[in-house]
């Protein structure tokens, strides 16, 4: 008798767990939506988040950015790095897989913490690099025909909050406050010139697109008498943050 008494208390626990695991009866658990600002970089963009339970969901979401000029390229070149890549464009791709766990409310509202996956991908297009070699105080502009591509595989995590607009609780806005990713990415761009270059040539060359220091990606430069490989084979890492709008069901 005292056995069943001590076991009474457990069973109540057990059973409140339970009912903290399952979805309350009428409670939507689906929310589709878009990340609105990501339109101003071209980032045409889809994601769905999944209740499991009140403070548990699991958001994928995938991405693309149609071919056009590199966001923000003025911010890791100056004026004269930037003239030289001529009718430089990229696209690129994304998904990204979002576990969340919420604390407040609940069932898609409130703060949340979400670790992260994320697999990018980024392509260029065939474009014109001016290389500028200098001889004896002239400098020679060497035109050059670039082109190549690199994707990445990362982990990070985002700190953000979401809250229902109406009294139906179905339009959401899902504000991204933070977030930050980190991994390893690889990937390969070539530059060949019709000109045949001397040793003189190709190792100003690799100096010259050293001195680019590319943001958040490690690269290596190696030469030769047609161009330059750029390998990309190192540390990948990337923000995000924005504001999505999206419909609970």
């Amino acid at each position: 008798m005292k056995k069943f008494l001590l076991i009474i208390p457990y069973l109540f626990l057990i059973q409140s767990y339970a009912q903290e695991l399952s979805p309350e009866p009428g409670e939507k658990m689906n929310i589709v939506k878009t990340n609105v600002t990501a339109y101003i970089v071209r980032n045409i963009n889809l994601s769905y988040e999944r209740s499991i339970n009140r403070w548990f969901s699991v958001n994928v979401g995938f991405g693309t950015m149609t071919e056009g000029k590199v966001p923000f390229i003025e911010v890791f070149l100056d004026d004269e790095q930037e003239k030289d890549f001529q009718n430089l464009k990229v696209k690129a791709t994304n998904f990204t897989i979002e576990p969340r766990f919420y604390i407040g409310k609940g069932y898609g509202k409130g703060f949340y913490f979400a670790p992260y996956y994320r697999y990018s991908k980024v392509t260029s297009n065939q474009f014109d690099y001016n290389y500028n070699y200098t001889f004896s105080g002239t400098t020679f502009e060497i035109p050059m025909k670039g082109s190549g591509s690199a994707n990445g595989n990362s982990a990070g995590l985002m700190v953000g909050a979401q809250f229902f607009l109406n009294k139906k609780q179905n339009f959401i806005l899902d504000l991204w406050i933070a977030g930050g990713h980190y991994g390893s990415g690889k990937g390969d761009f070539i530059l060949s010139s019709d000109y045949v270059l001397t040793p003189e040539m190709q190792a100003q060359l690799k100096q010259e697109i050293e001195n680019l220091d590319i943001p958040y990606v490690d690269y290596t430069v190696e030469t030769n008498a047609n161009g330059a490989k750029i390998n990309v084979d190192g540390p990948w890492a990337g923000f995000r943050s924005g504001i999505s709008l999206g419909y609970r069901f």
